[in-house]
């Protein structure tokens, strides 16, 4: 997917790993609040924006968090564009969504051209290449065979799955193994056959800046975790103010620059 930013663009906020749910509200209540006061004209959310979705039809289950979700998403939508990527945890996020949020949905990987500049961005899970017990069930649950006969079970069995998916994973968070990170030579291949100069992604938890190869660069998003100490709620905004220029902020700290 390619977008040309309009001129009226001046800045953009990238968030990614909100993780959104009911049960972590301080996340949800920092997020809400960043929504209803960001000046950004335009937002990118690169995955994980929910902690699970199973499907649009809990739009009409009556879940009265993702019914607030869909809300804030679409009063911030009056004042900006925003543009929503799946994730990992929420693939299965479809165009009832999107059009409830007034979104517009976000291929992975997409590149953005703004101020000159073509900036690739990604959830990066799929960058992830040395874990490949992950990748083979990524390929599985991504297609559409897969996802048809999931999306055709009933929303209490689906649930149910998603809930057992999500206890495997905290398990293996307690024992302290390792995550893979995103693979470098994977990382300037794609950059390169997208002609992108930056890659933006979220996913692995590890905020940074990586200079690759051919002086191009790598930018990692945090998650979102309001209920730590210190909490953790990246943002990175980006400026066209004659030279490009990426803003990290956490919106519970100072902000700091990242000069380009």
């Amino acid at each position: 997917m390619e977008l040309l930013a309009p001129s009226r663009w001046k800045r953009i906020d990238f968030i990614s790993d909100i993780h959104l749910d009911e049960g972590d509200p301080a996340t949800f209540s920092g997020w809400k609040n960043y929504l209803q006061s960001t000046t950004a004209d335009a937002l990118f959310i690169l995955g994980d924006l929910f902690e699970v979705w199973v499907g649009d039809d809990v739009l009409g289950a009556g879940s009265a968090f993702q019914t607030e979700c869909v809300s804030v998403l679409r009063q911030a939508a009056q004042r900006l564009d925003l543009y929503i990527m799946c994730g990992n945890r929420d693939f299965l996020m479809g165009a009832a969504l999107m059009q409830a949020c007034q979104a517009t949905a976000l291929a992975d990987p997409s590149v953005l051209t703004f101020a000159g500049h073509r900036i690739l961005l990604t959830h990066g899970d799929a960058l992830c290449t040395a874990d490949t017990d992950y990748q083979a069930f990524r390929q599985t649950v991504r297609s559409a065979s897969w996802q048809a006969d999931f999306l055709s079970k009933p929303l209490a069995e689906r649930q149910a799955i998603a809930r057992s998916i999500r206890s495997q994973s905290e398990s293996r968070k307690q024992t302290g193994a390792p995550y893979a990170d995103v693979d470098p030579v994977a990382a300037s291949a794609l950059l390169a056959e997208a002609d992108a100069s930056v890659m933006l992604h979220g996913h692995t938890h590890q905020p940074g800046d990586h200079a690759l190869a051919d002086g191009r660069r790598r930018l990692v998003l945090s998650d979102w975790c309001l209920g730590t100490e210190p909490p953790r709620a990246d943002r990175l905004q980006l400026c066209a103010a004659g030279v490009l220029t990426f803003l990290r902020m956490n919106i519970a700290s100072t902000s700091h620059s990242m000069p380009p």
